[in-house]
């Protein structure tokens, strides 16, 4: 690290689970970021101002109006514009240093992979469960660990699941792909601003300590959040040996 980046990252490195050694894995390392959304706003935010070394934005939506009640990476004169194009003008001006690739595209089978392959951890930002399992699926592939998260309404989850870890279950082992969810979506269900806030912070969070190798992950936990009456409830979530993902 040079003197500008010892000085821009000295609150880290102060911490002694961080330090010069932890810091240096987030520079060097890549975060692929799943939706530029509400969540994937917060997430990406603390990800290019904690020094992740490149961060890939995936989004194939362009920046509406109703968005800006909480997709915080947006501005009111960006409207109209790419999501990712968008993204990547606000975390240029919060660290220039920061490599962003801004795809606008819904990425999908191959290219996927590909995205999924080339990252050192996977944050799903989405808002449907046909990209959740799709990322999921890359990822336990890949062996790369995921953060997911998702908001609606006054609810929010979050967990880990790190595929490196021969015992850790995969996001399939939880919603398994050939059972009926019901979808819902912020745009008829609504969506409490500072929820999407919370859960994206923490999934940078767990991204981050999984890159520096600190602390305990949420793997194997679920964390549920009633946002109405500011209550955590963790779950805990076993691997299914009869997954057709990972078993």
């Amino acid at each position: 690290m040079n003197d500008s980046q010892l000085l821009r990252y000295s609150r880290h490195i102060l911490l002694d689970e961080l330090g010069i050694e932890g810091q240096e894995k987030l520079l060097s390392a890549h975060a692929l970021v799943i939706g530029a959304g509400g969540l994937g706003s917060p997430a990406a935010f603390y990800l290019a101002s904690a020094g992740i070394g490149k961060i890939t934005l995936v989004d194939n939506d362009t920046v509406d109006l109703t968005n800006l009640q909480r997709q915080i990476l947006h501005t009111t004169e960006r409207v109209g514009q790419p999501k990712t194009a968008s993204g990547k003008q606000t975390l240029a001006q919060i660290n220039p240093e920061v490599e962003v690739v801004a795809l606008t595209e819904r990425a999908e089978g191959e290219r996927l992979s590909e995205l999924v392959r080339q990252a050192t951890v996977v944050l799903d930002c989405s808002d449907n469960f046909a990209t959740r399992h799709a990322v999921n699926r890359a990822c336990v592939h890949h062996k790369v660990p995921l953060v997911s998260g998702a908001a609606i309404r006054f609810d929010g989850q979050i967990s880990v699941f790190d595929p490196r870890s021969g015992d850790a279950p995969c996001y399939a082992c939880l919603f398994p792909p050939d059972q009926q969810f019901e979808e819902v979506l912020c745009s008829t269900m609504g969506v409490f601003a500072p929820l999407v806030g919370i859960i994206g912070t923490m999934q940078a969070a767990e991204a981050l300590k999984l890159v520096a190798g600190i602390g305990e992950s949420l793997a194997g936990r679920l964390l549920l959040l009633d946002a109405r009456n500011m209550e955590w409830t963790s779950i805990g979530v076993a691997r299914n040996a009869a997954c057709c993902v990972c078993a």
